[in-house]
Parts: C-alpha cells; structure tokens; sequence
C-alpha cells in the first residue's frame, strides 16, 4: 500500500474513497470550551488532514462545518476535497426519522451531502429528538430495532444525493448480516465502524467484512481515552506498550504514530480523536516510515481482546452487540 501525505485514500465498495486517517471530533460538551473544534479542524486541514468524523450527538457539528467553510474561503481546500461522516442517532432508527435527522447534520454543517452516513450502533432508543430518553429510574428508554427499515431509509437518502456512502458503527456479524441479506437491497454498506487497536484487533470481524467488501474505521486506535463516563479504566494503558515503545524508538516515531501505522498497514482506516495541535499534526505524521512484516506480526500478537469502550450500560438491550463473539 504505498499511501503518502497527499494520497492516502482507499476505494469503497460503492466507488468512492476513504482518507485512510482522520479526525475524530468527539468531546464532552460540558468540558469542552466553544470554539475547540472548529479551532483543532482547521489545524487538521493545514497539517494534511481531509477526513473529519463527526455526529450530531456530539453537539459541535455546526463548529466543523464553519471550520471547512473558512478553509475553502482561505482556497486551502474545495469542499470535495473533504470526506465527511455523520453518524444516524440511536433515537432517529425510526424509518419516518432517518431524514430528517440527516438533514439536522446538513443544516449544522451547511452542507448540501455528506460523504459517509452511519448507524451509530444497532441499538435503538425511543424515537424522538432527546437524544438520551430516559425512564423515571433514570434507565434509557429502549425502543425495538429494525435494522432493515433503518436501512431502507438511509438508501433513499442516498438516492436523493444528501450522502455520498452508507455504513454502520458497532454493528457485529449478525447484525451486518441482517442488512446484507435484506431482500431487495440496494447499497451494501461499505463501511463498520468499530473499535480497533493493537489490544483488539477483531480479526475474526475483520476477515468477515472484507469478505463483504466492507473497510473497518478504527475509532479509539489509540486506546487511551479515559473518560470514565464510558469507557473501562480497567483496561491497560496501550500507548505504554513496552514491544510498542521500543519500535517507535527504532524509527524516532511517538507509540502513537507506531499503532496508527500498524492499523493502516492492516486496511483499516484509523481517526484519532484530539484537540491538541501538536498531536494532531503527530498523528498525521505516519505517511513517511512503515513496519516490516516481523514488526506487524509481533504487533498483532498483542492482542488481548481488550475493549475500552465497551457500553456496559446498554448491555441488556436486546440489539447490544457485544455479546456476540465478534
């Protein structure tokens, strides 16, 4: 795969490409000052990056979509030079919502399409705009999934030109099945988001969605977010990996720039989450040294099946995917 700085795509299934690295735009909205995003995309843009990843849920879809448009004023960028995806909320999976929740990503991002829209997990929550609906217990109110229909909306979204590519996030076999066997399908989805990283590494997911002609996105390819509202602090800490930090002395590479190397080198489309110039621009830094075939299977063999995000809290719902093998 010989990927540089300025051509680092990969094709879908459906035609189109995939930056191979992007910029994952999830923060807390309560912690996060306004402006951050809209600051850390535009420096995303000048150090090389073309791929954001957003969604609605995370409440700055409007910081990204001024960012963009500030950088094809500045004629740094023209707008398809930017791959976007938005992501289909767990309380929009009602076939009437899927538009028009879409379309609230439009309007935030002042955009005609997006390039990828993805169901954001297979769970489903009681229909409506309040994003976490909630019983007097303080459960999420859940509601019944039916993935096909979803799904069947989201293609005549893209029939009518508001997005580019379909896909799911946290979807497993099962439920990636559900939609590749749907009768009368008419876009396979090209992508799953997934959790991915030298501590999970998914093989088993991996070989079954290339064989569908499906591309993983890796999200948390660092492994290091420590959000205790959702995610394990558990888990080891991957970044201080002592195979991982000894080849990154090797190449006079952070460990964070070895493991994004080691996901794209596997086919799998990383997007590293920050706000921090100095490592937005590091992260992108992976285009200029690459891992010998020894070096990826050493790191391969650190997996451990360990999950950072394992959204224990919507375990019992009854789409919750990870209690499925893979």
């Amino acid at each position: 795969m010989n990927l540089t700085a300025t051509r680092h795509h990969l094709k879908l299934s459906d035609g189109n490409f995939i930056p191979v690295i992007g910029l994952g735009t999830y923060s807390s909205p309560k912690q996060t000052p306004k402006g951050t995003c809209a600051q850390a995309v535009k420096v995303a843009i000048d150090a090389g990056y073309r791929h954001f990843d957003g969604a609605l849920v995370y409440y700055n879809e409007h910081e990204v979509g001024q960012a963009i448009r500030d950088k094809i004023r500045e004629g740094v960028v023209k707008r398809e030079d930017i791959f976007y995806c938005g992501k289909l909320w767990n309380t929009y999976q009602q076939p009437e919502l899927v538009r028009r929740a879409l379309e609230k990503t439009l309007k935030c991002l002042q955009s005609d399409y997006v390039d990828l829209y993805v169901i954001e997990t297979p769970m489903t929550f009681k229909p409506g705009d309040e994003f976490y609906p909630k019983h007097e217990n303080g459960h999420i109110i859940y509601h019944k999934s039916d993935l096909c229909a979803t799904w069947e909306a989201l293609e005549a979204c893209k029939d009518a030109g508001l997005v580019r590519s379909l896909g799911v996030s946290n979807f497993n076999r099962r439920q990636l099945e559900l939609i590749l066997n749907k009768p009368g399908l008419k876009h396979k989805p090209v992508v799953n988001q997934v959790e991915y990283h030298p501590y999970f590494t998914q093989p088993k997911l991996l070989e079954f969605c290339r064989s569908h002609g499906i591309i993983l996105v890796g999200y948390s390819p660092l492994g290091t977010s420590r959000d205790k509202s959702w995610v394990s602090l558990s888990s080891p800490p991957l970044l201080e990996d002592p195979l991982l930090m000894s080849i990154s002395r090797k190449y006079g590479k952070t460990v964070a720039q070895v493991v994004l190397r080691f996901s794209v080198q596997k086919g799998v489309v990383v997007i590293p989450k920050s706000f921090s110039e100095a490592r937005i621009r590091e992260n992108f830094q992976i285009f200029d040294f690459s891992l010998t075939d020894e070096e990826m299977e050493a790191i391969e063999a650190l997996n451990k099946g360990v999950r950072y995000v394992d959204m224990l809290f919507w375990s019992d719902h009854p789409e919750y995917p990870f209690h499925d093998e893979y």
